[in-house]
């Protein structure tokens, strides 16, 4: 069993506690904080535990070069790929803005600190828990960093080996144990044939003391579900309000009405769950009360006779006799009474 703790005040992650369902709004926000609110709300009343965002320090995450780089694509927000980025991306004013509105409507807020500055604003910001995205899985002295300021971490880890997995864990857990870690494939949008998820249970194999989770960029929920099934503690998928806007990322998000789906039916399936306890449920006793299968006796038997297993048979029977999976147990008894041909048998009926 994985370990479980507090994930955000009064809300626990692992364990047998519910699934922590983040909604990643990242930059799908277009650069409008009033979008970017109509987000939150719109991940409140899908029934979300967290809306999620992403923050950059430009100048820290990217060097000189790479933020003039033409960037000529359908989906940029600007000539050079630093004046797109800077187009999406809140300042700090906004990011506590963001935060107040999300506190106020009662949705737990918070964002991937994409380098080592914006993990700093975001703990002088008060975020509850850091979500370190796939790109700085690998990023030991950023993880270092982060784990040392004592908040909880959910660590994806896309684009990354077992072995650097097992370096993150060892990074992370002597500083931080409070961390989980997420199977995740970094491609948008993500093929079923790449998802893997079967890397969860070794995962949870490997790293038996932490919680483990999924995060999806595949299309539909059928994935997402499955993910739960198999032990997903956390789950996490992109959201958007309309997969047609322009970013690379809304064709792999997910619209509100399946937002809400996802949400529905990942508390069914953690209801259909259940226990590892195998008995008759009481929902059962009336089917087994109108069909379940009894002994009864194949021919007309003496009272006296030693039963031997041809003189038994099995059918639905008026009264119930003895259970039939322990048919064997009757073999070599005898009889107190006679017993016609189609009668059940009780072990009461026997010496």
């Amino acid at each position: 069993m994985a370990t479980e703790f507090e994930i955000a005040p009064g809300r626990m992650l692992g364990g047998e506690h519910p699934c922590f369902i983040i909604a990643e709004i990242g930059q799908n926000h277009q650069g409008d904080i009033n979008i970017a609110k109509q987000m939150i709300k719109m991940c409140k009343d899908c029934g979300a535990d967290c809306a999620k965002f992403q923050k950059s320090e430009l100048e820290f995450k990217f060097n000189k070069a790479a933020l003039a780089r033409p960037y000529n694509s359908p989906n940029s927000f600007g000539a050079t790929y630093g004046e797109h980025k800077r187009y999406l991306e809140f300042s700090h004013e906004q990011f506590a803005e963001l935060k107040a509105y999300a506190d106020e409507i009662g949705i737990i807020f918070t964002a991937s600190g994409m380098d080592e500055a914006a993990v700093d604003f975001l703990d002088q910001l008060g975020v509850p828990f850091f979500k370190v995205g796939s790109g700085d899985t690998n990023n030991l002295p950023y993880l270092e960093k982060s784990a040392a300021k004592g908040r909880p971490m959910v660590i994806s880890s896309g684009m990354q080996t077992m072995e650097t997995m097992k370096k993150v864990y060892e990074t992370v857990k002597p500083i931080n144990p409070n961390f989980c870690m997420l199977q995740c494939t970094s491609a948008y949008p993500l093929n079923p044939e790449d998802v893997h998820l079967r890397v969860i249970q070794e995962y949870q194999r490997v790293f038996p003391d932490i919680p483990i989770g999924y995060s999806g960029h595949e299309s539909g929920l059928s994935i997402t579900l499955a993910s739960v099934a198999l032990g997903a503690k956390l789950v996490e998928r992109h959201v958007t309000l309309d997969k047609t806007w322009k970013g690379s990322d809304h064709r792999a998000s997910l619209e509100p009405d399946e937002l809400k789906a996802l949400v529905t039916q990942i508390r069914i399936v953690e209801k259909a769950l259940g226990t590892t306890a195998k008995k008759m449920q009481d929902c059962e006793i009336a089917c087994h009360d109108k069909l379940g299968k009894s002994v009864v006796a194949s021919v007309d038997i003496a009272a006296g006779t030693v039963l031997t297993l041809d003189m038994l048979t099995v059918k639905v029977a008026e009264p119930k006799g003895h259970a039939p999976e322990n048919i064997h147990d009757l073999v070599g008894k005898t009889t107190k009474n006679a017993i016609e041909n189609d009668g059940s048998i009780n072990i009461s009926d026997l010496l």
